[in-house]
């Protein structure tokens, strides 16, 4: 057996002598080859080099910074789960170790790491269950009514993006390459709500009346709809085109993020824009150049009209 292993508790009670106490409840083992530990019930065989490595509190133990207490047969007690010790071992001899498997188990070794004061293998698994985090969860409603998609509409913060995709609602036959614009276009949905999930509410509908339709609100209103239907009139019997108009599609999407609902600005913001703007303007018109104050009106106005594609924009959001 190596000084630095680890017994299972099954052979720790092998045979050893026992370490000599000097003082009542405390023990001395810098005489002893092996420290004997009794951790929750597991028990472990060490020595004094390998407790002593670290920073740690082991090392405050076995330095004679702080009290221990031992058994009649010289197991050294410590009050805790024997659970990961066996990795504490592991990181104090070799520096390194092989975390548990999962978040839990990750977890409970950190919890034991803070406990010994081991600050690098705290370190080492606060990198772990950070890397691990499973990314958001991105919620779609799919509504099955009228009232509740008004009421999903009207309640939420953000902009609403809904898509209407109902392949069974159609009474004409396909085109050739509709069955994959369908598709593309669900696939687009999929994709803009894991990229805007945060900012834009997305919704689909299965039982609208159209076989393909996005819808756009804000501020709890309508703002746009781009329909991807149309009919195709063949010689002997109509067909139904479904179209993917990505373009068009992304445009509209970012044009939702117009209707935002922003917070307030602070109030000391706004006191000290106020005050650099009646500062600016005691400039006079000679220090602006020629055509100056029109060159500032006819921005402003350029401005105010990117905003025009939807009526009752309030200005300056």
């Amino acid at each position: 057996m190596s000084g630095d292993s680890w017994l299972p508790q099954h052979h720790a009670r092998a045979p050893a002598p026992p370490l000599s106490c000097p003082k009542a409840g405390t023990c001395g083992h810098r005489g002893s080859r092996y420290v004997r530990l009794n951790v929750g019930g597991s028990l472990f065989y060490s020595t004094l080099q390998v407790l002593t490595r670290h920073s740690s509190m082991l090392r405050a133990m076995f330095s004679g910074k702080k009290e221990v207490f031992a058994d009649r047969e010289g197991w050294i007690l410590i009050d805790r789960s024997g659970k990961h010790f066996g990795s504490i071992l592991s990181y104090l001899r070799e520096g390194s170790v092989t975390l548990p498997s999962g978040r839990q188990g990750v977890s409970e070794l950190l919890a034991e790491a803070k406990y010994y004061l081991i600050q690098s293998l705290v370190e080492l698994c606060q990198s772990s269950l950070q890397e691990s985090q499973e990314p958001p969860v991105c919620v779609v409603p799919v509504v099955t009514s009228v009232k509740e998609e008004e009421r999903l509409i009207n309640s939420s913060t953000k902009p609403v993006v809904k898509l209407v995709y109902n392949r069974s609602n159609n009474k004409y036959s396909y085109t050739s390459n509709s069955d994959d614009n369908l598709l593309k276009n669900i696939e687009l949905f999929d994709r803009l709500s894991l990229s805007f999930n945060g900012r834009v509410l997305f919704m689909k509908d299965v039982i609208g009346d159209e076989i393909c339709c996005w819808s756009y609100y804000g501020q709890g209103r309508k703002l746009a709809e781009v329909c991807c239907t149309s009919m195709v009139y063949a010689t002997e019997k109509k067909q139904t085109k479904v179209e993917f108009p990505e373009a068009r599609i992304y445009e509209e999407t970012l044009n939702t993020l117009l209707y935002e609902t922003v917070p307030p600005p602070d109030r000391s913001l706004l006191e000290a824009t106020a005050h650099s703007h009646t500062h600016c303007s005691s400039h006079s018109e000679e220090e602006d150049g020629p055509g100056g104050t029109e060159l500032r009106e006819r921005v402003r106005r350029i401005h105010v009209k990117r905003y025009s594609t939807y009526e009752e924009r309030p200005v300056g959001h």
